[in-house]
């Protein structure tokens, strides 16, 4: 393992357990989906919930169970999104092109790398697009997002 691959499989360990975004928020009367979804094959849960104020995502949160891939990147997603949302806030539109740039990475069998200054700590589930089987494990909480995106 090379000193990059066990500095990421230490971030995603760390996620996994010191969650980002979870349990869900109370978020009152302010617009906001709640996406529950399940990967059949192993059994990962996420339920997330989104709120908006018209265009901008004002807050992400998330609650599940499942393998420390699939927690770990709900984690990471949450804590992009709060990055965002503390600075000049993130746009519905700018959370789709996020939401496919991570999944043309995932699925391009280690070809595409999630780039560092885009995704953050995200960029860390790289590696989980060498294993088809785990992908899905990954995408679970932004599939959620673009559900709740789609909802909100």
């Amino acid at each position: 393992m090379t000193g990059l691959d066990s500095l990421y499989q230490e971030l995603i360990l760390d996620h996994s357990k010191h969650p980002v975004g979870n349990p869900l928020h109370e978020v009152g009367d302010v617009a906001h989906a709640d996406s529950h979804q399940k990967n059949p094959v192993c059994g990962d849960e996420i339920t997330l919930r989104v709120a908006v104020d018209g265009d901008r995502i004002t807050d992400v949160s998330w609650e599940g169970t499942g393998c420390s891939i699939s927690q770990a990147s709900a984690s990471m997603l949450a804590s992009l999104v709060e990055e965002e949302v503390e600075s000049d806030g993130m746009t519905r539109a700018d959370a789709i092109a996020l939401i496919e740039g991570f999944r043309e990475a995932l699925r391009s069998r280690g070809t595409i790398p999630l780039d560092e200054e885009t995704f953050g700590d995200a960029a860390a589930l790289s590696g989980v697009s060498k294993f088809s089987a785990r992908v899905k494990c990954a995408m679970l909480a932004w599939v959620a997002l673009e559900d709740g995106l789609a909802r909100a």
